[in-house]
């Protein structure tokens, strides 16, 4: 596509600017395949492990991932579908209901957490190198902490050198993604199979585990209280792919049609997320036979192999990490930084921003100074993002019924443009939607620092995706009725063809 001469030149490039017909070379395989390599990752597989430690029964666990799974898929296919109709990424989609200025709220709020991400996953892939050579050397490697770091020296250049593998595909953009899933993504479900007969053939059977009963079983240590640990378990496993359900848009602008999105995602994500997490609940019941203790984590599962079992693994798990951090917490926030400044700030240099930040974060400080952080940490950006999405899906389904005037989103003084760039409905249907979740959040993350929340508040707290989704939901589509928020005629009189 070339420049629309009347694009204004800070809110356009060549990233952001629709698909042509040329680029939209991914079909319902690739989704899937997409989705497959993202779910087959560490945090995935360990997701089972925070649910069964909960109290949950092995398969009320592999339940609840494969519901919240179900239920993320809706956004997922909701958001998705503007960016196959228009072509268009995230952070443009989001000017249509935040305003051409208003947008980069959204978009920075998003680029943040999955730079958080991108780190905490370069570091389980740095520590996993750290940890498997240690093992093929037959003694652990490294020496003393550093003092201003708080790991060794290895520790580091095992998680640079990690860092860096990722830099291939960051310059070579996303086809060179595609093809990775693509291609990996039938290896990975080879090597699960691979790993439940291992398992199967070394403890003589899938272990004590699975027939073990749920805490909250009738005669029980937690008996009756089931649901209070259902709703938090949810909201945060539907908290784990809540940035995806934003950003789904980057990747659905590359499809050749609905179809192609809506079949590749609905059969990549909620089954085979289930599947990962039914594995993994066979798999550490084994090792409790095996080792005598259960082992929710791969890398320590891999590094107690032998011989060239121990290489294989190390291959398998670099490439399945490499894969979900660039899928899963580049691809988003490298539009989004380019969002924020177009004519300076390409994808690529996009992508530079977001490993160089994630790089600055210290991953492995923020996992030692969060405490329970799966919990915490998924719910906590599932009551931010969650009302971004709300206002989203309001805005494309029943504001504008599907239809948006896409030169307009790249124009300064467009009808995207509302008030000075921002859509003020869109900031405080927003804030309505975080508001409530902060009290239970701040209780959660600092309890001796907010020891006082209301059981209200914490209640909230345990729905937090669902509660920010819905009321931003509501007060943004009330909100837009009202001729006060409404400078854009177009929009007034449903006209936006």
């Amino acid at each position: 596509m070339k420049e629309d001469p009347l694009a204004t030149p800070h809110l356009w490039n060549e990233d952001l600017a629709p698909t042509t017909a040329a680029q939209r070379t991914w079909l319902w395989y690739h989704f899937a395949a997409l989705w497959v390599g993202m779910v087959m990752c560490i945090p995935a597989y360990t997701l089972s492990a925070s649910l069964v430690e909960g109290g949950m029964s092995a398969w009320q666990a592999v339940f609840i991932v494969l519901l919240a799974n179900t239920i993320v898929l809706v956004p997922m296919l909701a958001i998705g579908h503007a960016g196959t109709k228009y072509g268009i990424p995230y952070a443009v989609l989001a000017r249509a209901s935040f305003g051409t200025a208003g947008a980069k709220l959204p978009a920075l709020l998003r680029a943040i957490v999955a730079c958080g991400w991108y780190g905490i996953q370069t570091w389980f892939g740095g520590h996993m190198i750290y940890t498997l050579l240690g093992v093929l050397l037959g003694a652990p490697i490294g020496g003393d902490k550093i003092a201003w770091l708080g790991i060794n020296g290895a520790e580091l250049a095992c998680f640079l050198a990690f860092w860096a593998i990722q830099m291939y595909y960051i310059v070579h953009g996303m086809d060179s993604i595609r093809k990775l899933e693509t291609y990996t993504a039938p290896l990975k479900i080879l090597i699960c199979f691979a790993l439940l007969w291992w398992v199967y053939d070394k403890a003589g059977g899938f272990g004590p585990l699975l027939d073990k009963p749920s805490q909250f079983a009738m005669g029980q240590p937690r008996e009756g209280q089931f649901w209070s640990a259902f709703w938090p378990s949810l909201t945060a496993m539907v908290g784990f792919w809540a940035t995806l359900a934003l950003n789904i848009p980057d990747f659905t602008r590359f499809a050749r049609s609905q179809k192609d999105q809506i079949v590749g995602q609905s059969v990549g994500l909620p089954v085979p997320m289930g599947l990962l997490a039914a594995l993994a609940v066979i798999v550490t019941s084994a090792t409790v036979v095996l080792y005598g203790k259960a082992l929710w984590d791969p890398v320590d599962l891999a590094a107690r192999m032998t011989g060239a079992a121990v290489l294989i693994a190390l291959i398998v798990l670099l490439i399945d990490t490499v894969s979900v951090n660039l899928a899963a917490n580049l691809v988003g926030p490298a539009y989004d930084f380019s969002a924020l400044a177009p004519k300076q700030i390409s994808y690529r240099t996009g992508g530079y921003i977001t490993a160089g930040i994630a790089l600055a974060m210290m991953p492995w400080k923020l996992l030692e100074t969060t405490q329970g952080y799966i919990f915490t940490w998924l719910i906590g950006y599932s009551a931010l993002l969650g009302p971004i999405a709300g206002v989203l899906i309001v805005d494309y389904y029943l504001v504008r019924k599907t239809e948006l005037k896409v030169p307009e989103l790249y124009r300064e003084n467009g009808i995207y443009s509302y008030r000075n760039g921002w859509n003020t409905a869109a900031v405080i249907a927003f804030v309505a939607g975080v508001l409530p979740n902060i009290p239970g959040f701040l209780n959660a993350a600092f309890p001796s620092a907010f020891p006082d929340v209301g059981d209200t508040f914490k209640t909230l707290y345990t729905y937090a995706w669902f509660v920010g989704i819905a009321i931003a939901a509501v007060v943004y589509g009330a909100l837009m009725r009202a001729p006060a928020f409404h400078p854009a005629t177009p929009i007034l009189n449903g006209d936006t063809k």
